[in-house]
């Protein structure tokens, strides 16, 4: 089942590695790469106050865009909505994300609309790049942790990370999530940037070099 676009739901678990970089500005895009290392997914965003705005948009190698995510304000739950393409006046959201509780850290509410209604959870610490997002039967449908380079071994700074989803869930979907936590919990934690993980953990996803 599709959310954003079919293209990006995959018949086989699929690992993406997602950089934290920008243009102008250093950790304020992303760039998304296959195990190839092609470019599948790109934000570009153009400024260092682009929490404030609070919109992103979600583009494919080309620039074309996909899905842009807004926060919805006011909103106690720190809501964002996703809409297909661009924005436009009037365009009804087509999914929301909402803290499932106002008090202190928690969970992640995702409410799917239209004809596809649909409930998602996401658990975890996306700050420590390590979180789960669940469908409405607790299977799961994509994760996100911390990645390791299988040439040193060694644990790579929260800037890059992967993001694994599941066959039949919609990649460009899960990438939009991951683009509201980021705005929402993105800096939590401690950043110790690389991590010697020597005959400590098996590499067990797929390596990408530039």
């Amino acid at each position: 089942m599709y959310i954003v676009e079919e293209g990006f739901v995959y018949e086989k678990e699929t690992h993406l590695t997602v950089m934290k970089t920008s243009l102008f500005f250093s950790g304020d895009g992303f760039a998304v790469y296959d195990c190839n290392g092609q470019l599948v997914f790109r934000v570009d965003s153009y400024g260092p106050d682009i929490r404030d705005t609070g919109e992103l948009v979600l583009m494919d190698p080309n620039g074309r865009c996909l899905l842009t995510v807004r926060r919805k304000r006011p909103s106690l739950h720190q809501r964002w909505e996703g809409f297909l393409g661009e924005k436009c006046e009037g365009t009804k959201p087509i999914f929301s994300v909402r803290r499932s509780s106002i008090i202190g850290r928690s969970n992640m509410t995702v409410e799917l609309f239209g004809e596809q209604t649909e409930e998602y959870l996401i658990e975890g610490q996306f700050g420590h790049r390590n979180c789960t997002i669940y469908d409405s039967a607790k299977e799961t449908m994509a994760e996100i942790r911390r990645k390791v380079d299988a040439t040193t071994n060694v644990m790579l700074g929260k800037d890059v990370f992967l993001l694994t989803v599941k066959p039949g869930f919609d990649g460009a979907f899960a990438m939009g999530l991951v683009l509201v936590l980021d705005q929402i919990d993105g800096g939590d934690g401690d950043d110790d940037g690389g991590v010697d993980l020597n005959r400590t953990v098996p590499i067990t996803d797929c390596d990408f070099s530039s």
